[in-house]
């Protein structure tokens, strides 16, 4: 099936999110569209799907123009979506969920779950899937989940699959197998239209690329485009992917963590018998897919979580048991994997966020003063060493894009005469130019002596800032390896086999 969008261009208020576009996807193709976060893509497939209504433009299939105003008129017309978020029932069955919205009765009124499990089969056999249709989706791994996905969608014949941020959730090996299964649908005919912002799988996969920034086609591309060609596209100027950041020289231990656990508010044991250490000058970076314990993990360096056991140690100091405030105040600096819900305040202005938990201290405070005319000069110097992009010091925070929401965490942390910095998903949500300017300050944190600690689902950013790598699955942690270590290596690691040897 031919898909066809032609001058899509769709508005919320003043903000133009897609921008008279235009896009073919061929029968049979695996068409890429490649942005960062923020620039149209998910909206525009939005519009696709039924979810929203263009302003103008046109959508046809094969020719006939299309008017989706629901999810459901987009499928029965061909159209199916595999979400990054995945939209399946975790207590119900995988027949279940590929029912669910479409359900078949029998004769007597009951659920036809025969026929949907003959379904799940005969999709299973065909792509070599090996799904169980009476398996819990609860209980199969991420990379099976999203096979349900493709089966849910391909039950209702699809014929344009549309592939929204795929592999944020998975292992290499899980992305490996994603690819193989996009190749197989392919071959037979189905049109796909794929969304990321990774560079490596689009050069991978893709036959064909459109690169949209700021809501508009900038440009299409071969699979042959280098990440450098493909990366300039997407940012508007040339980006340097890879930072070098040169060789670590650590210094003594900093940070000890031995035997941490933490037990979270429906008594799961979260984190379980963790133990590493980070000197200072160097980068640890701790890997794994999202959800194996990394967010407790940081939360209890911080005294964020209450239920915790074991030893947390900064320069020899006790850390566990101490308030947030305590714990900052001994030389922690935090970037928090949600800037907007735990890094910063929304209504308050640049200046202000720059000075949170510093604002009743010295040089902010004096005899219970604000010192306005101080903290004036130190977000003005701020904005320009951090690049922060905004009408002035006074602008507030939540006006800034996601970009320069991140420097002004980074400011406000790394100004601080800090001994550890905890750096969690440091550029979720960021475009390849933010990535680079947050990745080169990090390291520069490194080189003044400081220890730290990443903390990232994404293997490229552990493989561009890391000196040794500590893989999180289940809540402990499978190995200690070097940074160098091969992404195959780590992909095995973090679906639970152990290192070969620690570093």
């Amino acid at each position: 099936m031919k898909l066809e969008l032609r001058s899509i261009t769709k508005r919320f208020g003043s903000l133009v999110a897609n921008d008279h576009i235009d896009l073919v996807v061929q029968p049979g193709e695996i068409h890429a569209l490649l942005g960062e976060n923020g620039a149209g893509k998910s909206t525009l497939m939005n519009v696709l799907y039924g979810l929203y209504q263009a302003d103008s433009g046109a959508i046809l299939l094969d020719g006939v123009e299309q008017h989706f105003s629901s999810p459901g008129q987009a499928m029965r017309a061909g159209i199916g979506m595999v979400h990054q978020h995945f939209m399946l029932i975790p207590v119900f069955t995988v027949a279940e969920n590929v029912i669910l919205g479409h359900e078949k009765t029998t004769f007597g009124g009951r659920l036809d779950l025969d026929s949907a499990r003959e379904t799940v089969r005969k999709i299973s056999e065909r792509f070599g899937f090996h799904v169980d249709p009476d398996a819990l989706v609860g209980d199969l791994p991420v990379g099976v989940q999203q096979r349900v996905e493709i089966i849910k969608a391909l039950s209702r014949d699809a014929h344009v699959l549309v592939f929204d941020e795929p592999t944020a959730v998975l292992t290499p090996q899980e992305t490996d197998e994603l690819m193989a299964i996009m190749r197989q649908l392919k071959e037979a005919g189905t049109s796909i239209v794929f969304i990321t912002h990774k560079l490596r799988e689009v050069r991978e996969v893709a036959d064909r690329i459109t690169v949209i920034r700021l809501g508009r086609v900038v440009g299409e591309a071969s699979p042959t485009a280098s990440n450098s060609e493909l990366a300039s596209l997407m940012v508007g100027r040339a980006v340097d992917l890879m930072i070098d950041k040169g060789t670590a020289k650590p210094g003594s231990v900093a940070l000890e963590v031995e035997h941490l656990s933490v037990i979270d508010v429906h008594d799961q044991i979260v984190v379980n018998d963790v133990s590493f250490d980070v000197r200072a000058g160097e980068i640890l970076a701790i890997a794994g897919v999202q959800g194996n314990g990394q967010t407790e993990l940081t939360e209890a360096l911080l005294g964020l979580q209450h239920k915790t056991t074991g030893t947390i140690r900064l320069d020899g100091r006790p850390l566990r048991g101490r308030s947030v405030g305590q714990i900052l105040d001994a030389g922690v600096g935090f970037i928090p994997e949600d800037r907007q819900e735990d890094g910063l305040v929304a209504e308050f202005t640049i200046a202000e966020n720059l000075m949170l938990d510093r604002s009743d201290k010295p040089p902010f405070n004096r005899f219970g003063m604000l010192q306005l005319g101080y903290l004036a000069e130190f977000a003005q110097t701020a904005v320009g060493d951090f690049d922060i992009r905004a009408q002035g010091i006074t602008t507030h925070v939540g006006r800034l894009s996601g970009g320069n929401q991140q420097k002004v965490v980074l400011a406000r942390e790394l100004s601080r005469d800090l001994k550890l910095l905890v750096a969690a998903q440091p550029t979720r949500g960021l475009d390849v130019g933010s990535i680079e300017f947050v990745h080169t300050r990090i390291v520069e944190a490194r080189d003044a002596g400081v220890a730290v600690v990443v903390v990232s689902t994404e293997l490229d950013e552990v493989a561009a800032l890391a000196d040794r790598i500590a893989v999180m699955y289940r809540g402990g942690i499978v190995g200690i390896v070097p940074g160098d270590t091969p992404r195959e290596a780590l992909g095995l690691m973090m679906a639970g086999e152990r290192a070969a040897a620690a570093a």
